[in-house]
């Protein structure tokens, strides 16, 4: 490794302990890192590392942030509209027990965050167990653990469903039509959807002791139509603009879309919905509501760490990840054992960190892996890595109360009504429910991509 390697290795290292550290920081750390690498290569300070900042400036990914900006700010008028729980009613009134309306609920809850962010999949489906939990007089704690590890899960069938998703469709070049079906293959929907029934399954199986009988005679009245119209919308904008190439798949002469394309879409439509929403209340309340709203944690911890790798890639730190477990393959390069060293590594490291920074750091990884497998003349096809990834990464986090945001939402929920969950407690659910799916993942990507 050459000098610049080393010193970015050990920044980079000392990031990720900062960030676990100090969760609460971590879009401090993350810029604090970025400014770093830029200083560094600014300067040369290091021999060899070039790093200015219209280089870093231009590593943030636009469309992403665009995506997810638009996204939240879209839902964040769902969510007010009423819609959710009106769906929720209607669900919920027509099971009998507590075991079929965790069932349902933990389904519904899965199928809106495959198209909606998972944390405001939690905060919209969890009232709605809460209610139900409340009438009965039992724990909601199991019921919500399940809706959080079911919106976490599903996450990762849609490109619109979670900031992985976001991150894995810009890496591989992947648009909304390509999670459904891919070269001629199912694609992740699928994937996801079939590691949801089995997981489903073990969730019948642990509730299987719950009958109390439920019924809901009051339906949520819905407030306004309108975002849930937007949101269809936006989303079928976005599998229209699927079948328009990017440039850099597009034949010669061909017309092709802007990267930012999908970016521009989802705030389109969000600004479409304050604007309706201004004219309505004849005031800008709205418009501070729903801007207080959005997630500028994650927005500003992403946009640090797309500089930060940046500055690792310059610096042969991703070469050298790569490398070093495309050699964990052996001589030959056995495709299946790094296949299985990427997704399990993966579920292990995103059961204690967050998924979102762990794959947008390892994705470029992934590149650098396929192309060192297939330089040692192994046959592998990268999408199969990225998936696998994504799998991984997606599903790891369910194994634990802190491994993805959507759990620390919904205990957060559990601990504003004086529920406090323990790891062993959360774990008692999170780990079986999590690994019927993963292990059905695992092997579906495996038989479809290999």
């Amino acid at each position: 490794m050459t000098q610049a390697t080393i010193i970015s290795l050990i920044i980079f290292a000392a990031t990720y302990v900062f960030m676990l550290a100090f969760q609460k920081i971590r879009p401090h750390v993350a810029v604090a890192s970025a400014l770093i690498f830029v200083i560094l290569g600014s300067t040369a300070v290091i021999d060899g590392f070039s790093y200015t900042p219209l280089e870093a400036f231009a590593e943030i990914d636009w469309n992403v942030l665009m995506m997810m900006t638009g996204i939240m700010g879209i839902v964040y008028f769902f969510i007010e509209s009423q819609m959710p729980q009106r769906i929720s009613d209607a669900l919920i009134s027509r099971v009998s027990d507590v075991r079929a309306a965790v069932i349902v609920i933990s389904l519904f809850a899965g199928i809106i965050s495959a198209f909606i962010d998972n944390v405001a999949t939690v905060l919209m489906v969890a009232p709605i167990a809460l209610s139900f939990c409340k009438k009965l007089n039992i724990s909601p704690v199991p019921s919500i653990i399940c809706i959080s590890i079911a919106s976490n899960l599903q996450g990762a069938a849609t490109l619109v469903g979670d900031t992985t998703s976001i991150l894995l469709g810009k890496a591989a070049n992947l648009d909304f039509s390509d999670f459904f079906w891919d070269d001629g293959r199912l694609g992740m929907f699928f994937v996801v959807e079939l590691g949801a029934i089995a997981s489903t399954l073990v969730i019948a199986w642990l509730f299987r002791m719950q009958k109390q009988k439920i019924s809901i005679n009051d339906h949520t009245e819905v407030k306004d139509k309108f975002p849930t119209v937007i949101l269809v919308l936006t989303i079928l904008s976005l599998i229209a603009v699927s079948f328009i190439p990017y440039q850099s798949n597009a034949e010669a002469g061909q017309f092709y879309k802007p990267d930012a394309t999908n970016g521009m879409i989802c705030m389109f439509f969000f600004v479409v919905c304050i604007v309706h929403q201004v004219i309505k209340d004849k005031n800008f309340g709205s418009l501070k509501n729903v801007l207080s709203q959005i997630d500028y944690y994650t927005i500003v911890l992403l946009a640090g760490l797309f500089i930060v790798i940046g500055g690792i890639t310059k610096a042969g730190v991703i070469d050298w990840l790569g490398s070093l477990i495309a050699k964990a393959g052996g001589e030959n390069g056995s495709v299946f054992l790094v296949y299985t060293i990427i997704v399990w590594f993966s579920v292990i490291i995103s059961a204690f960190v967050d998924n979102i920074p762990y794959t947008a750091t390892m994705l470029p990884v992934v590149a650098v892996i396929a192309n060192a497998l297939t330089a040692s003349g192994s046959t592998v096809d990268p999408k199969l890595l990225y998936y696998g990834l994504l799998v991984g990464a997606t599903l790891g986090g369910n194994l634990t109360p802190i491994g993805a945001s959507a759990n620390i939402a919904g205990i957060g929920i559990l601990r504003k009504e004086g529920y406090e969950v323990k790891t062993k407690e959360f774990m008692k659910y999170g780990v079986p429910i999590t690994l019927a799916a993963m292990i059905t993942g695992y092997f579906l990507v495996w038989a479809l991509w290999s």
